[in-house]
């Protein structure tokens, strides 16, 4: 049996925050909007509006973080700046994970849920960043994709055990969510530890004496044509496309247990529709991982982008319980691979040491993108008294979505090539073993 080098420690510590992360966010779209559902019920909300309230939460979320992440993330490329923020955002995540548990009115409810998920969304701008000190670039596919594949198996047993406590202790609902949350904000901690004793940054941008003021000098003057990014022209549409088509996947995410119990579906369907997602999603997504070695990414993204948009398409026309669970089988078999080959792609096309301020402008238009996707929603929703009805909007930015990126990856296909030969080229007059088709290299795996 190969012992784990110290490189390959660090990607799985890396790969853990994500099993840690992925207990909550599978519990604030499966068991949280249900509850939630329930509070504003108890205190004469109708369904419609108490769907369409989640909605507005999910989207001043994601408005939220779109507006700081650049900020601190352009703030945590200084050296020695990306560990202490990540971990921040990360504890005051965990705290608000198990103070949603304190019985309170739907509306504080709602404000705590924001707080939270804020702060949950904002340590994931610093974590996708960490990629390129914890990865070498011929690796950030797979370690990208096991990230989001340990992720969606790893939440599934903090994910259980909440059913258990939930539906079958014969708990009141009030003290069993309580409980639940508290055994997920202790997971979420637990696994954001190894991160944080074996992280180190080794690409930034040397600290200054007024690195607050030179950050946003930095922010501001990142796209300028005094800037020295290259390849900027591919970054840009890059984001266009991206704020188009990611739109949707964070949409339905947020808004998947919320659409079903509105349409009547029972919670236990709900939950175990969404619980194969996830289990489905774990092989599929480290199955993506290793095509991307074989297939370019940009493909492989496109692909996922075609199918998400007939999964919109099929929701607007969904009336039964059996079509949740054929969409939560496909859902499931791409939900991993484009966030994981996303991310993995946009860490190919930036500068290592500007991660930080490049993921947190990239946020900007995944999280403003979701922003208006679950607005979208919402607004569609609330108007005409149908779930369906809402998913239109959705369908709609996934074609854009594809259009613009096949541009993008057209612009940026050259300046990989060049990247890649380079990469390849340093390797060998370093004397360092290429990787194999799976990303591993002999030198590395030895014992």
């Amino acid at each position: 049996m190969k012992r784990l080098t110290p490189a390959r420690r660090l990607e799985w510590s890396w790969i853990l925050y994500d099993v840690g992360n992925s207990a909550f966010t599978l519990l604030i779209s499966t068991i949280l909007p249900i509850y939630f559902n329930g509070l504003a019920e108890a205190e004469g909300i109708a369904n419609e509006l108490a769907t369409a309230y989640w909605g507005y939460a999910a989207s001043i979320v994601t408005l939220c973080v779109a507006v700081i992440s650049p900020i601190l993330g352009t703030l945590s490329d200084f050296s020695g700046y990306k560990r202490p923020i990540f971990f921040f955002f990360a504890v005051v995540g965990v705290v608000g994970c198990a103070a949603l548990g304190i019985p309170m009115p739907w509306l504080v409810f709602l404000v705590v849920f924001i707080v939270t998920k804020i702060f949950y969304s904002g340590s994931l701008v610093f974590y996708d960043a960490m990629l390129v000190d914890i990865a070498a670039p011929e690796r950030t596919d797979i370690v990208s994709s096991k990230g989001y594949a340990f992720g969606y198996i790893g939440s599934c047993i903090p994910f259980l055990i909440s059913i258990v406590i939930v539906l079958f202790s014969g708990l009141d609902m009030s003290v069993a969510i309580a409980i639940a949350l508290v055994i997920n904000a202790v997971w979420w901690l637990g696994f954001t530890m190894p991160l944080m004793k074996s992280y180190r940054q080794k690409h930034f941008v040397p600290r200054t004496p007024h690195a607050l003021r030179d950050n946003f000098k930095r922010l501001f003057s990142v796209f300028s044509k005094k800037s020295d990014i290259p390849n900027k022209k591919g970054i840009i549409l890059y984001l266009i496309a991206f704020f188009l088509y990611i739109d949707g996947v964070y949409t339905i995410i947020d808004m998947a247990t919320s659409f079903g119990d509105t349409l009547g579906f029972d919670t236990t369907t709900l939950l175990l529709a969404l619980l194969l997602t996830q289990i489905i999603a774990f092989p599929a997504a480290i199955i993506m991982g290793k095509l991307a070695g074989k297939v370019r990414n940009d493909v492989l993204i496109l692909i996922s982008i075609c199918v998400y948009t007939g999964v919109g398409l099929f929701a607007v026309f969904m009336t039964s319980p059996w079509q949740f669970w054929v969409l939560a089988c496909v859902v499931g078999l791409f939900q991993g691979g484009v966030q994981a080959l996303s991310r993995s792609y946009f860490a190919k096309i930036i500068p290592a040491e500007q991660s930080g301020c490049l993921f947190g402008i990239l946020d900007i238009f995944g999280k403003g993108a979701a922003f208006f996707g679950t607005l979208l929603v919402g607004i569609v929703t609330q108007a005409t008294g149908s779930v369906n009805l809402g998913a239109i909007p959705i369908v709609c930015l996934f074609a854009a979505g594809i259009a613009v990126f096949l541009i993008a990856a057209r612009v940026n296909r050259p300046f990989l090539a060049k990247k890649t030969q380079e990469e390849t080229a340093e390797a060998v007059q370093d004397g360092i073993d290429l990787p194999d088709e799976n990303g591993s290299s002999d030198k590395a795996d030895r014992a």
